[in-house]
């Protein structure tokens, strides 16, 4: 087998998918072909892939010319859709739900699809998601603390106040990894964190780990609502497996806050929490709506690539050497759960729904 690494061209997006270690055990029985300078984000040199024994592409054409499996770390943007071929196997995070342009291109490219967000585990969690989830949700307690600065286009509050100032009060909505990881560095800067989730036992759980230091909320709009006039700053962390999420606070919420207030979106990957959230990136990260400053980079990890490709490519290492030597047909079922699109077919029901495409169920069409 042949397997391509390609450079990513998403904006400000350093990371490859996979490290110089981890292609010399692969290159131990099969080809490995590297973009130039696709590592040099990452601090890896062209150099130290040629010694693992890569080859090295001039261009992102000659890479997916030559390689059967694809391994990315951010979806194929519409500059690579015409290079992807039924004779492909792309592995990567695609968040298909927010781009029907993607779904369709990849369905109609014949190409095998298989994100890493949809892949489970026996618990049911996400361990290719897990490590990123991570890295965004500590970026976002940075980002959030960050834009509040008044040269930032903020407010000019201090995220964790100072003797006899109070500090910044942060909404976060949903206490999975991305919450947790950005309600622990919020608290560690001494915000005044009032967390919000669907699950009281969750809550429960985060009071005894942050030993008491939040304020817990079941997630009803009422309580959203109630508590947005408060808030200096909102983070975004819910999370529905392969499906848009939804839409906690709407337009005509806004306003409702503090002027200049902050909305971090980490769900801008699967189309953004907040009803006025578009895409952004590291090069241009904000926009005002109603007096709001809004933040949504769609590859926030991407702005810490040395810490994010070590994290990534960990996760996604030992599922990448199962792909290569298990068929398609064979492999575990919850690794099925990350094959959205195949051959033509949406086999991922949420993708499905999210644009009314026609679902096929991936046990209808292997053995």
């Amino acid at each position: 087998m042949t397997i391509g690494i390609p450079k990513e061209i998403k904006n400000n997006e350093f990371r490859v998918s996979l490290t110089p270690a981890q292609v010399s055990a692969l290159a131990l029985s099969h080809k490995v072909i590297v973009q130039q300078s696709a590592g040099l984000g990452s601090g890896f040199v062209d150099t130290a892939y040629l010694e693992a024994g890569a080859s090295m592409a001039n261009t992102i054409e000659e890479v997916y010319s030559l390689a059967d499996l694809i391994v990315k770390v951010k979806e194929p943007l519409a500059k690579e859709f015409p290079l992807i071929q039924a004779k492909h196997t792309i592995f990567t995070y695609f968040h298909f739900a927010s781009s029907e342009a993607l779904t369709l291109a990849m369905k109609q490219s014949g190409a095998i699809c298989i994100a890493y967000e949809t892949i489970e585990d026996d618990n049911g969690s996400l361990p290719l998601l897990t490590p990123m989830s991570e890295v965004a949700g500590r970026l976002a307690g940075q980002q959030a603390a960050k834009y509040l600065e008044k040269p930032q286009g903020g407010s000019g509050i201090l995220i964790g106040g100072v003797t006899g100032v109070p500090p910044a009060k942060a909404m976060v909505l949903g206490g999975g990894v991305v919450g947790t990881n950005a309600t622990d560095v919020l608290v560690g800067m001494g915000a005044d964190v009032t967390l919000f989730d669907i699950n009281e036992k969750r809550l429960d759980e985060l009071v005894s780990h942050f030993n008491g230091k939040i304020n817990p909320m079941l997630a009803t709009k009422e309580n959203i609502g109630a508590y947005l006039p408060l808030a200096d700053v909102v983070i975004g962390a819910v999370l529905v497996k392969g499906a848009k999420a939804p839409k906690l606070i709407s337009k005509d919420m806004l306003s409702l806050m503090r002027p200049k207030s902050v909305l971090v979106d980490v769900a801008v990957d699967q189309g953004g929490c907040f009803e006025t959230t578009k895409a952004t990136t590291h090069g241009n990260p904000t926009y005002t709506v109603d007096g709001i400053l809004h933040y949504a980079v769609a590859n926030m990890p991407g702005a810490v690539p040395q810490t994010s490709t070590k994290a990534l490519s960990k996760a996604t290492f030992p599922y990448l050497m199962e792909l290569i030597s298990t068929p398609v047909n064979r492999l575990d079922h919850n690794f099925k759960k990350g094959i959205n699109i195949y051959k033509g077919h949406i086999t991922n029901k949420e993708v499905a729904n999210a644009f009314q495409l026609p679902y096929t169920p991936l046990s209808n069409i292997l053995d």
